[in-house]
Parts: structure tokens; C-alpha cells; sequence
């Protein structure tokens, strides 16, 4: 999988792709991530990317020819299977998106900043819009390195035991049962019995018990 990501802010996503399961995916070779400057497309002589907005909005605006251009060149290499925008009034980013988009081959995904991006390119050059949560950030390096992390760890071979991935919370629509290891007592507080007991069903019955217990209390929303 190759995920290039365009912004104006490069330096934002340095740490997140080089540690952890992100840097091991892509040093095993399944994952390519790249990440693109869009200032390097302007035809400016200050490398600028934005502007004012008509109609006099508050706020810069990023332009259309440099994220065209951007874009134009990554598709002449190689298909894409999604151009993504992080926005705020995207598409509900989840688990059950990341599954879908961990069996994609390449992405692009297009960070916003400042006041917003020219409609137009929502229009004629976006084809999917992503949120991560109700609420404004700064601009969407935060949101594609949390999309960019959510599908690269489902990749085959990403994780080291893959039943871990699959076991996660939100994958079954129940959140994840309580995790313990040792000491089996600490200070008087103990581990569940059944857990030590080395019945294996008994311990599957007992996790999906808590799971359902666990999202009941904590996001009834996810049973609906």
C-alpha cells in the first residue's frame, strides 16, 4: 500500500511515520508512505498557497492550482484508488472505513489548513471527505496521520500477532474486554479467576460478556 499525503506543513508528520508500527510496516516494505509539500507546486515566487476569499470571509483560503498539480502528477505515476480531504464535515471516520481502506492499494490524502480549501476542488478533484470527531483542528496533518495509522496497522504482517488487530475494539461493534497480566495479585487487587484458569472457552464466554457489559455502559450508541 502507498498513501502520499499533500500539505503545507511536512514537518508536522516527521515523528508519527517514524516510530512504532507505522516506521516497522514500511521499513517490511508494506507500506510506502510519502509525504508531499504543497508549497514545492507553486507557481508563486513566495512558493505561496493561498489566498483571500471572495466575497470577503474571514481567512486564507488554499488555491486551487497547487493541490491540482500536486494531484496530477501522483496520478500520472500510478492509480489511486481514493483522493481524500480531511474536513470537518466529512464522512465519520471508523473502524469499519479503516478495514475498507487497509484493502485499497494507493491513497492520496489532501491536508487542509488555513480558512479551508477552493470548493472547486472538493468538487472535480476529492472523491472521498473524512472527519475524525466533531471539533476543529488547526489543519488535517493530525486527522491523516490518525487515518494514515488506523489502516497501515491492519496490513497483513503490520502487526506481529494479526489476531490483535482483529480483536480490537469497534471491530465487532463492541469495545474490547478488560486486559490484565502480572502479578496476578497486587496489593490485594486480583485478576478474574477464570482468566488464570486455562479454560479457554470459559475465558471467551467471560470476554464477550465484559465486552457487551463494558459498551452498554460506555457507548450504548455502538448496540444500535
Amino acid at each position: 500500500m502507498r498513501i502520499d499525503i499533500l500539505t503545507v506543513v511536512p514537518e508536522l508528520l516527521e515523528s508519527p511515520f517514524n516510530h512504532s508500527i507505522l516506521k516497522r510496516a514500511q521499513d517490511k516494505g508494506l507500506a510506502e508512505i510519502k509525504v508531499h509539500n504543497l508549497r514545492e507546486y507553486s507557481t508563486s515566487k513566495h512558493n505561496r498557497v493561498d489566498d483571500y476569499a471572495f466575497g470577503g470571509c474571514a481567512g486564507m483560503v488554499m488555491q486551487i492550482e497547487p493541490i491540482e498539480r500536486a494531484i496530477n502528477m501522483l496520478k500520472a505515476e500510478r492509480h489511486y484508488d481514493e483522493v481524500i480531504f480531511t474536513s470537518p464535515d466529512g464522512e465519520t471516520f471508523n473502524q469499519p472505513m479503516a478495514n475498507a481502506l487497509s484493502m485499497t492499494e494507493n491513497l492520496i490524502i489532501l491536508c487542509g489548513h488555513y480558512k479551508g480549501i477552493d470548493y472547486r476542488i472538493r468538487e472535480h478533484l476529492i472523491t472521498k471527505e473524512i472527519s475524525i470527531g466533531d471539533y476543529v483542528l488547526t489543519g488535517g496533518e493530525l486527522a491523516a496521520a490518525i487515518i494514515s495509522d488506523a489502516i497501515v496497522r491492519l496490513i497483513p504482517g503490520a502487526i506481529s500477532d494479526e489476531q490483535s488487530a482483529l480483536s480490537d475494539s469497534f471491530q465487532d461493534n463492541l469495545l474490547a474486554p478488560p486486559v490484565y497480566t502480572r502479578p496476578a495479585d497486587y496489593n490485594g487487587w486480583k485478576v478474574p479467576d477464570v482468566l488464570l484458569s486455562g479454560n479457554h472457552k470459559a475465558i471467551a464466554e467471560w470476554e464477550h460478556e465484559q465486552s457487551v457489559k463494558r459498551t452498554k455502559q460506555l457507548r450504548p450508541d455502538l448496540l444500535k
